[in-house]
Parts: C-alpha cells; structure tokens; sequence
C-alpha cells in the first residue's frame, strides 16, 4: 500500500494525527533508513523481527524528540546500544531485545525521565550495571515515610553482564527486574524491603551470594526466582505473609 501517489496516511502500519503529520511508523521488513529522523512528530516507531535487519541502530532516530516507544527488537542489529538515546527524554518505552548488541550498557539511559520499561535482555552485553541504574531520573515516592524512587521495569536477562548490583537499588522501587541468567555476582538483597512494590523479579541462573533469612519481602511480590545461585541461609517465615503465586529456589545452599 505504499504509494507514493497516495497519502501516506493511508498506508498500512502507518498512523497520522489530526493534521496529517505522521505519528507511529512500524515496519517489518527493510533496513532503518536515515530519512525516518525526518518525521519529526514521530511518537512510535517500531521495527520488530526482521532478521534481514544488520548493522548499526540509526543515529537519525536522535532527531526524533518527541518519539515516546521505540522497539528494535528480534533482528540482527549488532552495535553497541548507543548513548544518543539518552536524549530522547519522551520515551516511556524502550525495548532492544532479542538483537545481536554487544559492548555494556550506557549509563546515560538513566537520565530518561519518563521511562516506564527498559528491554535489552537476549543479546551479547557485557560488563557491569552501571551504577546511575540505581538514581534513575523518576518519580520520588513516600513510602511508609521512607522516600523510595521509581525506576522503570528492567529486562536485561540473557546477557552475559557481570560484577555486582549496584548498592543504590535499595533506594529504587522497582515493579518488575528480571536479570536472569547473567554473570552477575554478590549480594542482591537491596532489590527487596518491606516500603517497595516489587511484584515480579527473577535473578536466576546467576553467581548470586547472600543470606535469604535475613531479606525483608514487600507484600506486593507476586513470583520470586532465584534458582540456580550461591544463596544460602533458610526460607524466611515471612514469605508465608506474601501472596506469592511462583516461587522456585532450587539449586542453591539453603537449609533449614
């Protein structure tokens, strides 16, 4: 339907606003071309399974200041995730998932204001969280009178990250983390306390190390994963007092 003798508004995966100007672009086949920085009322755009898709992901998309989600997921893009996309400070959704990125993870996607979900889990990323993970640029909560700041959810399982997790996550309220089957060593209790809202976190299949008595559960966690680590001390009593609907310890040191 892509004719240039037609409106573009009638395109197929293709939308526009009340003036015209076009708004969400999704794409299924084909390359990213530079032109698409050209769309400057650009609030989606996606290009999603395409393995033909190679190289690098478009400096052009930086242009795009107003863009609000963007997915560059299940291809064969295989550069760095690029710091440029700090400076989309309208995005609530990011997703890079399911790509061939490798190099570590820029600190800069930390100044996204209004970031509600961060994908870049199954690809080849390396080194460690970067610390600025643990003061994203959110909202400030009070908590149980305990100021707790909101941080989007996190994918980054499927990598081969490594090294600890940062201590500022004890200040972070995180709804759902996933960083499973990573390299990633340490304590990892700061994710959790009794004035957070975490529903959902998996930390499986990682070199994880901490005592699992001593870790205080919010009441809003609704599945836990921690299998395959160094975990040990015993089953806290406390976790009876958690609607829990998943929970799988398995393969690690605990006893009791």
């Amino acid at each position: 339907s892509w004719n240039p003798d037609t409106d573009c508004c009638d395109w197929s995966c293709v939308t526009c606003d009340s003036t015209n100007r076009i708004n969400s672009l999704t794409v299924f086949s084909g390359q990213i071309p530079a032109l698409v920085g050209n769309l400057p009322y650009l609030e989606t755009l996606e290009f999603h399974k395409q393995p033909n898709l190679t190289g690098s992901i478009q400096p052009s998309i930086a242009k795009l200041k107003g863009l609000e989600s963007l997915r560059l997921s299940w291809t064969d893009i295989s550069s760095s995730v690029p710091d440029f996309l700090s400076q989309l400070k309208n995005l609530t959704f990011l997703e890079l998932s399911f790509n061939n990125l490798t190099g570590a993870i820029p600190s800069s996607l930390s100044q996204l204001p209004n970031l509600n979900a961060l994908h870049l889990d199954r690809n080849k990323l390396t080194g460690h969280i970067p610390e600025s993970f643990g003061q994203f640029i959110g909202n400030v909560s009070d908590l149980y009178r305990q100021f707790v700041r909101n941080v989007p959810d996190l994918y980054l399982s499927h990598n081969q990250l490594s090294g600890n997790i940062p201590t500022l996550f004890s200040q972070m309220d995180v709804n759902r983390i996933d960083l499973s089957r990573n390299k990633l060593e340490g304590d990892a209790s700061m994710l959790f306390g009794l004035n957070k809202t975490t529903q959902i976190a998996d930390l499986s299949r990682n070199s994880l190390e901490f005592n699992l008595s001593e870790v205080e559960f919010p009441t809003s966690l609704t599945s836990l994963d921690i299998n395959h680590n160094k975990i040990y001390g015993s089953i806290p009593m406390e976790l009876t007092q958690v609607d829990l609907q998943f929970l799988n310890v398995s393969y690690n040191r605990l006893c009791g």
